[in-house]
């Protein structure tokens, strides 16, 4: 039966579930890999747990869609799993031993319960899973990565740097998406980055960094990025987008969740009639709010936009004095105090709005939590993947 034998896949599948032990499921295929290929080792960051957490999610979700018998979105995926594993230098015989190792592994784990079923479905499984990765690879003809250099880095608040490159060549991305980014400081640790600009035909790029606390690679962008330093950006992802046809559009940045928004915002400029669009700019102090002189430039030329500064505290801490003073002229813009759900709520619910919520994590799930909680459709929200 094969990938048809939707009880021998769930056997499967529960043997990777990031809950149940999935991810030491996990480590121990990439030791056997590594083992087996040596050549693989030296693509990776010497701390796996992230790459180990990332690739048992999503192997544990690919194989539920397998179970559900569902097809598309899996395939979808993988192939851009392929087309993006070229910038790690993967190569054909990688994924020949990948697939080796992953299949000796599951069969190792599963012990007494392998049987014909069991080995028929996984088969098919690992086959499909690799084979389409290692076919979207093989066919992709556009490079795997663009290396640019830093002209120049703005230290723009405490924790906050903008970041602007020069690229070798122009990267091909739509405003709202974000890209694999690798920088110097962490050589094999890929970060993805959010342009706050539109895609440049001379290769100009813009990225707008938070140093995260225990984040290795955003810290030391934030603090030790010079100008002449060699950055490496890969494909793009994410599908955020505002439609000309489907109304009015609220958009809710935290922090640097405000690059991929105003990217979006930049592009509509370009056209003469918009929908009307109200962003809310959000940080714990007012300082934190390091682009709100660029966000009242563009809104004094285009009536269609509306920005509400948004501010946990009312006023400064001391050390706000050493970084640029972000107000934008007195009197516009009236900033608000509070938390960025409570406050982009108490306008409403904002359910006829096509929404774009962009920030941290945990801002994002409470905001989307509050929008549906006042009754905004959950199919009008738009945001880029949660970690699980």
């Amino acid at each position: 039966m094969g990938l048809d034998d939707r009880e021998a896949l769930s056997t499967v599948r529960a043997a990777v579930d990031p809950k149940r032990g999935g991810s030491d499921v996990v480590g121990r295929f990439y030791a056997r890999w590594f083992a087996t290929d040596p050549s693989v080792r030296d693509l990776f960051p010497p701390d796996l747990a992230a790459q180990r957490n990332s690739f048992c999610q999503a192997l544990f979700w690919v194989l539920g869609e397998f179970v559900d018998q569902r097809a598309e979105e899996p395939v979808a995926f993988l192939a851009q799993l392929g087309r993006d594993h070229r910038k790690y230098g993967v190569t054909q015989q990688h994924y020949a031993t990948l697939h080796d190792a992953l299949l000796a592994t599951l069969h190792e784990h599963l012990g007494d319960r392998w049987d014909a079923r069991i080995a028929e479905a996984t088969t098919h499984a690992v086959d499909l899973i690799v084979g389409v990765m290692r076919g979207a690879a093989d066919r992709e003809q556009t490079p795997p990565y663009v290396d640019g250099t830093v002209v120049e880095h703005l230290r723009v608040t405490r924790d906050v740097s903008v970041v602007r490159l020069q690229l070798d060549q122009p990267l091909a991305y739509h405003a709202g998406q974000y890209v694999a980014v690798q920088v110097p400081q962490w050589p094999r640790r890929w970060r993805h980055l959010s342009p706050s600009m539109p895609a440049d035909t001379s290769g100009a790029i813009e990225f707008h960094v938070r140093s995260v606390s225990g984040g290795m690679v955003s810290t030391a962008i934030v603090n030790q990025t010079t100008p002449g330093d060699r950055w490496r950006l890969s494909n793009p992802h994410g599908g955020m987008h505002v439609s000309r046809s489907d109304g009015d559009v609220l958009m809710v940045a935290g922090s640097t969740g405000l690059a991929p928004l105003r990217a979006l915002v930049m592009n509509l400029c370009r056209e003469a009639e918009n929908p009307r669009v109200h962003l809310f700019f959000g940080g714990r102090y007012p300082c934190d709010l390091y682009d709100l002189r660029t966000l009242w430039e563009i809104a004094a030329t285009n009536p269609w936009l509306s920005v509400t500064p948004v501010s946990e505290y009312s006023t400064d801490p001391p050390w706000a004095a050493d970084y640029p003073d972000v107000r934008p002229p007195r009197g516009l813009h009236v900033r608000q105090t509070g938390l960025l759900p409570d406050v982009v709520t108490s306008y409403g619910n904002w359910g006829d709005r096509q929404i774009l919520l962009c920030g941290g994590p945990k801002m994002v799930a409470a905001t989307k939590a509050a929008l549906i909680t006042k009754g905004a459709p959950p199919e009008r929200i738009q945001h880029d993947p949660l970690p699980y």
